[in-house]
């Protein structure tokens, strides 16, 4: 018989407070099978689709595993991007917050000292792409002493970008002796190659669900020269009227001449792509998934890691040349068992693209009429209105987690000497404060960020404004999380 709840898996205490939170209930297929499989320590190949609720299937039970005593990282989990690596360290951080589990991300284009200072300190979890890994190992500022699972999620696109040497150089320098779970879309021959050499006895996971997240999305297409393409789009954006959508493009001009030409025809819209500033575009993203935008012109750096409720339009500005990299840019919608709509505009020369991507993933992408001067009309004032109306904003998925929760900064840290042990005994000191009150402590050059659990994080600021930590009165302030 299936499980039917989450609780059905033996977690902790600490975990089911997440979860509830975190409005998880009934699991999906890939989490039914992988949960109880990884919590068992079996070595795993799950073949699974993007949407279908992968990440946490790995993280709910690592969260679980983890020993949270255990200063040294515990867990590796390998990805191809820096927004996927973002993307599973938030939804771990979520999971494990009452746990207290701290993640550490390591990727390109972020000062590498930042991402020392990190993992220098209790780490439990890293999770990163495999040339900033590979650089952590290899300087020795990334202890991977105490690794007992390692995660390859999305193997197939890490193959593919060419990253299947460096993975092999991070497996040869981490324990032998550990569960090694392995996720993807495709399972090539290569991918076959790596399962054999590095796992004991895999169990395979097939996830072909009946209501699988491309089944739900209603694909179209158009047929349009390449000159005809920017007013097909304003059209369809008028007729579609989207609350929120993503405009995928092959190339980061296309996305600038797309974006420049919206914001001519005064179509309000951000652009994200990989030749911006990583600070720009992480702050680009976190507005649209907060709703403070309705379009998102994108390159495929949005078309994997990003997890966004809500996406009712994904529209192909230009076909991608790889049939797998459709099935991701679909994927951002039709999400949490939501209908989605997907529309590719088509060249003559795009044709074979679309007649490979039917094939691959058996579906017909029902080829429509453009629309109509009179249709355009008749819905232009609907249009105008919406992009007059501010959008509903998001509320954070970890919003409902923060509630009982405050951060507090103490004006002392490493320069200092200050450890955890010091803020945890003056904490615990405090009449009616447990271990089990205190969240993450995180100890900078000069600061400690310390997270008050429970609801009690006024009580304890308060009675921390004359109170001694490590032997004297310090400056104590509450940061917004």
């Amino acid at each position: 018989m299936p499980v039917l709840k989450f609780r059905e898996f033996g977690l902790s205490n600490d975990l089911q407070k997440s979860l509830n939170l975190l409005r998880f209930d009934k699991p999906t297929r890939v989490q039914e099978e992988v949960i109880p499989a990884l919590l068992k320590k079996k070595d795993l190949i799950v073949n699974s689709q993007t949407g279908s609720g992968k990440t946490a299937a790995y993280a709910i039970p690592l969260c679980q595993l983890i020993d949270w005593e255990e200063n040294k990282p515990q867990a590796l989990i390998i990805v191809p991007t820096r927004e996927l690596a973002l993307q599973v360290k938030e939804d771990i951080f979520n999971i494990g917050r009452f746990k207290r589990i701290k993640v550490a991300a390591l990727y390109g284009k972020q000062a590498f000292k930042i991402q020392e200072r990190q993992i220098k300190q209790k780490t439990h979890i890293v999770v990163g792409t495999p040339g900033r890994i590979l650089d952590h190992l290899e300087r020795g500022t990334f202890d991977a002493s105490k690794i007992g699972y390692l995660v390859l999620d999305e193997a197939d696109e890490m193959l593919k970008i060419g990253f299947i040497d460096q993975i092999e150089m991070i497996i040869s320098q981490i324990p032998k002796k550990r569960v090694t779970v392995l996720l993807s879309a495709t399972i090539p021959e290569d991918i076959e190659a790596l399962c054999n050499k590095h796992m004991i006895n895999p169990k395979r996971i097939v996830i072909e669900e009946n209501n699988s997240p491309i089944k739900r999305i209603v694909q179209e297409r158009y047929a349009a020269e390449s000159t005809q393409k920017i007013k097909l789009l304003r059209d369809l954006l008028v007729i579609e009227n989207p609350d929120s959508c993503i405009i995928f493009c092959n190339t980061q001009q296309k996305v600038n001449d797309i974006y420049n030409e919206l914001t001519r025809l005064e179509t309000p819209c951000a652009k994200i792509h990989g030749g911006m500033e990583q600070e720009n575009r992480l702050k680009i993203m976190d507005d649209f998934k907060s709703g403070h935008f309705r379009y998102l012109v994108a390159t495929d750096v949005a078309a994997r890691g990003i997890d966004i409720d809500n996406i009712s339009l994904i529209i192909n500005f230009e076909v991608p040349e790889e049939k797998e990299t459709y099935v991701h840019r679909i994927g951002r919608t039709g999400r949490q068992n939501k209908e989605g709509k997907a529309i590719s505009l088509m060249a003559p020369y795009e044709k074979h693209l679309i007649d490979n991507i039917q094939t691959y993933t058996r579906t017909k992408i029902i080829l429509k009429q453009k629309p109509d001067r009179k249709t355009v009309e008749a819905n232009t004032d609907s249009f105008l209105q919406k992009l007059k109306t501010k959008p509903d904003l998001k509320e954070d998925k970890g919003a409902e987690l923060n509630k009982d929760i405050m951060r507090l900064h103490i004006n002392a840290g490493r320069k200092t000497r200050m450890r955890a042990s010091d803020i945890v005994g003056t904490l615990c000191n405090i009449d009616g404060i447990t271990k089990d009150d205190i969240g993450i402590i995180n100890i900078v050059d000069v600061s400690t960020f310390v997270e008050i659990l429970n609801g009690k994080g006024e009580y304890v600021y308060n009675k921390l404004q004359n109170k001694t930590i490590k032997g004297r009165i310090r400056i104590v302030s509450k940061v917004e999380i």
